[in-house]
């Protein structure tokens, strides 16, 4: 493969259809389902479908947002599909005026000022900034309906990042690296300009004077993104091209120039039906992505490039053949994942 071959393969209205499926089965699904939940009061003891109306289903609060920001996408890159008009009934039903409302009653409560905090608030802004994006009426409805919400989560991660005196350096949710670029993606496009400072601040603040960062100690067993992939990625969105080609030479410097993609092996899962060890397939996912974007923010000559896109291919190859919904743990979030990828 050599630097000007595509390392990802195409996304078709087929492929797209069989992952709208996966968020179709789960996002009005309320069993089983997690709670990460912080009570107030005896009052407080409800189910996810009372507590949060909008985001109940695919058994945690962060994997509904995505799965509904996957919707979201496929219909409005599909808008003539077979699976559109369920897509668009789905989301009509999630994405009322009063669930919203409700949704953002919830998070601002007293003591849940760390609910969701980074993940699943950067994936809602994405779904923020996908809906105000589409051109529809319908999906402005839903976009104007969003907006509290969507301005409850920008406050408090407003609040929350000058206060992160460290970044969390996790291959999981708490991962500071991966939800600030997101965040950074939304704020650049929804004209945000004092948020995507901030960002762009604590980024550099973070990172800029990291080296040789600890590739061969990853992946940890149930990571499903990469501490060192997710870092490298946060800065090719606030460091100008040459600039970012010298950090990354600093950052990982053994990325192969010979077009090699085995100097990062993708992850096996042993069991896709354990939850925590099939994040392993949603690491190769994400780690195809950000390689590939990676590649494009390198200056056209890099001789990096071609490893960082086949590696992308391998990851991208191993990843796609795990979402198939034959187990929950994963069908209920992977989907999203291979759609963030193919749908670049």
């Amino acid at each position: 493969m050599n630097a000007a071959t595509p390392a990802l393969p195409a996304l078709d209205a087929h492929t797209a259809g069989r992952f709208a499926q996966l968020a179709l089965d789960c996002v009005h699904r309320e069993y089983p389902t997690k709670i990460a939940h912080l009570m107030n009061s005896a009052a407080d003891a409800k189910t996810a479908r009372e507590l949060t109306p909008a985001f109940y289903g695919c058994f945690d609060w962060h994997s509904s947002v995505h799965g509904h920001w996957l919707l979201a996408r496929l219909a409005h890159q599909y808008p003539e599909a077979d699976f559109t008009p369920r897509v668009r009934a789905a989301l009509a039903q999630s994405l009322t005026k009063e669930n919203l409302a409700g949704e953002a009653a919830y998070i601002s409560a007293p003591g849940r000022a760390g609910f969701e905090r980074p993940y699943g608030l950067a994936w809602l802004l994405q779904l923020a900034s996908e809906l105000r994006h589409w051109d529809d009426p319908q999906a402005q409805q839903w976009s104007h309906s969003l907006e509290p919400l969507e301005s409850s989560a920008i406050a408090a991660l407003t609040v929350w990042l000058p206060k992160l005196t460290h970044p969390v350096r996790s291959g999981e949710h708490s991962s500071t690296a991966f939800s600030m670029g997101l965040l950074l993606d939304y704020a650049a496009s929804n004209d945000h300009p004092e948020f995507h400072q901030l960002l762009e601040r604590k980024a550099r603040d973070f990172y800029l004077q990291d080296r040789a960062c600890p590739i061969s100690y990853e992946p940890s067993g149930e990571d499903f993104l990469s501490p060192c992939i997710a870092e490298a990625d946060v800065m090719r969105r606030v460091l100008p091209r040459d600039e970012f080609s010298a950090w990354l030479a600093q950052f990982l410097p053994d990325i192969p120039k010979n077009g090699t993609s085995t100097w990062l092996a993708p992850g096996v899962v042993a069991d896709p039906s354990d939850g925590k060890l099939a994040h392993l397939d949603g690491l190769n996912l994400s780690r195809a992505w950000m390689l590939d974007r990676i590649a494009t923010a390198l200056p056209s000559a890099d001789a990096r490039i071609a490893s960082l896109r086949a590696t992308a291919r391998l990851h991208a190859d191993d990843g796609l053949r795990a979402v198939t919904g034959a187990h929950y743990e994963g069908g209920h979030w992977l989907g999203t994942f291979a759609v963030y990828l193919l749908s670049k």
